[in-house]
């Protein structure tokens, strides 16, 4: 068996003037997650809990992300998520920007190569 990347989702997510980097990024999580169904896990006899899923999360201040918010997302799988230095901070007349995070979901199982 070998672990083999299946499948990888984006999002884009933005906190227009609170500059909360971790809400900016749940929502490009659930974008990315909102935009699919699929029955990964099911098609290879796998438990849902097999899933290996890695969220990368990329904003301009990833120090700011809470990475356990991010992951509580996620209903079932192995979750891990690392936050880069990325997205986007859109300047505002106030002085505070609107932050946009993108993220990239990647799930990954266990499995047979093939011959």
């Amino acid at each position: 068996m070998a672990l083999k990347r299946l499948l990888t989702e984006f999002g884009m997510g933005s906190s227009l003037r609170r500059q909360d980097y971790t809400e900016a990024a749940s929502r490009a999580a659930k974008d990315a997650l909102w935009h699919n169904s699929i029955n990964l896990a099911e098609l290879f006899g796998k438990d849902k809990s097999e899933m290996i899923i890695t969220v990368e999360v990329a904003v301009q201040q990833p120090e700011m992300v809470d990475a356990d918010v991010i992951a509580a997302i996620f209903p079932y799988g192995q979750v891990t998520v690392k936050a880069v230095k990325g997205g986007l901070n859109v300047p505002r007349p106030d002085g505070n920007p609107t932050v946009i995070a993108n993220v990239a979901i990647s799930v990954a199982l266990d499995v047979e190569a093939a011959a």
